[in-house]
């Protein structure tokens, strides 16, 4: 017995003959979920604090005199110093004050204020020639003075002015703050923050 078939039944055929070949198989967009897409990663918020410590650890590593002396500071800074100072209310004194706020300093820790002076003190006291050696005639004898009790000359100035006049500017290693020191007599050198415009040499020009 012949059997024929037409050509919608040719269809119907092989759409069920694909139906069973593809039994048991996935396909891609049929319903399946598809894979979670991946969690970006937090943003890390770097940490200033632990940042701060870790140079400070740095620094006393460095010069174990300065840690011994100043260990046990506060490391906060005092209370109100971020706020400007108030202006004079005689307006030729506040106008001269107002030009002259580039010269303002960042206020000192007193745990960074301890360092800044103990390493003032220790600076001048080579200085000032204990070793019977003298103070440094030259720019070269003061950088090599400065670099041989630890500060690095990149963080550190040294200048001679037209008469001859001897002076530095360096930042603490690693820790801060500043320190300035003239050699003209009588020898002068102290420790203070850095300036507001950013840096430990005194802005030149006002505004």
């Amino acid at each position: 017995m012949t059997f024929r078939t037409t050509p919608a039944g040719a269809v119907l055929l092989a759409a069920g003959l694909l139906a069973l070949t593809a039994c048991g198989t996935t396909v891609s967009g049929s319903g399946a979920a598809a894979d979670p897409s991946p969690v970006p990663s937090p943003v890390r918020t770097p940490d200033y604090a632990a940042e701060a410590a870790a140079a400070v650890a740095r620094h006393d590593k460095l010069f174990p005199e300065v840690a011994e002396l100043c260990e046990g500071r506060a490391s906060a800074a005092p209370a109100g110093s971020a706020a400007p100072g108030e202006l004079p209310t005689d307006p030729e004194a506040r106008k001269y004050a107002e030009n002259h706020a580039y010269k303002n300093e960042a206020a000192l820790t007193p745990a960074t204020k301890c360092r800044g002076d103990a390493h003032a003190a220790r600076i001048k006291k080579a200085l000032d020639g204990d070793d019977g050696k003298g103070a440094p005639k030259s720019k070269e004898e003061l950088s090599g003075l400065l670099t041989g009790m630890g500060y690095k000359l990149e963080s550190a100035g040294v200048y001679a002015s037209s008469t001859g006049n001897l002076s530095f500017v360096l930042s603490v290693p690693e820790s801060g703050p500043c320190v300035t020191g003239h050699l003209t007599p009588p020898i002068s050198v102290k420790a203070h923050g850095v300036y507001m415009e950013g840096g430990c040499n005194e802005p030149r020009g006002g505004h």
